[in-house]
């Protein structure tokens, strides 16, 4: 009896009408709803960070706004605020698309989060990249002068460079999007992870 006893010691026990791999698969399954759940909270914040950078581009578009309004308003004509460029308004149309990657994570929407992935490189990733190029000029003369008249050749605004500004804003923006695009597809892979698990059963 004993020693019935002791072989099985250190034995699995498996219930009966079934061979374990239920459990196995039910083990995968939780860790599909784990990555799940913290690209979610990740995409949010990535998201978040979006809105805070649009209305910083909001604020930067609103003299141009006004002005098509033929609103006027002193205070911000004086800031002399330069006329914006076209990849400053295609950029701002990546901001309702955020709201389609929210409704994405909300119902697990495998096809809403490739069109947001899409609209993120497409309307947020390009127009950054072009803006880099095209200030890359004035960043580059600023950091490398050796004497103030290479200076002259660069753009101002209230005692800055220009260009140097633009690329505070394109840095933080490139990095948000960049994980905005890794997250989402983070998201992507557990779903359908998932989803295949399902066709499976």
């Amino acid at each position: 009896m004993k020693l019935e006893k002791m072989a099985t010691i250190g034995r699995t026990i498996t219930p009966a009408g079934t061979d374990g791999s239920d459990f196995e698969h039910r083990q995968r399954v939780a860790t599909h709803y784990q990555a799940s759940a913290l690209n979610k909270s990740r995409l949010k914040y990535c998201i978040f960070f979006h809105y805070l950078l649009f209305f910083v581009m909001l604020a930067k578009l609103s003299a141009d706004i006004l002005d098509r309004l033929d609103i006027f308003i002193l205070e911000i004509e004086e800031l002399d605020i330069p006329k914006p460029l076209w990849w400053e308004y295609i950029w701002c149309i990546s901001f309702p698309l955020s709201f389609l990657g929210l409704e994405a994570i909300k119902k697990n929407r495998v096809s809403l989060m490739r069109y947001y992935r899409l609209g993120v490189l497409l309307f947020a990733l390009v127009p950054i990249c072009y803006a880099g190029v095209y200030y890359f000029f004035d960043v580059w003369t600023y950091l490398k002068h050796e004497v103030e008249e290479d200076l002259e050749n660069i753009e101002w605004w209230q005692g800055y460079p220009y260009g140097m500004l633009w690329y505070a804003f394109l840095i933080v923006a490139l990095q948000i999007h960049l994980f905005t695009l890794h997250f989402s597809q983070k998201l992507l892979d557990a779903w359908l992870a998932r989803i295949s698990g399902r066709k499976q059963e």
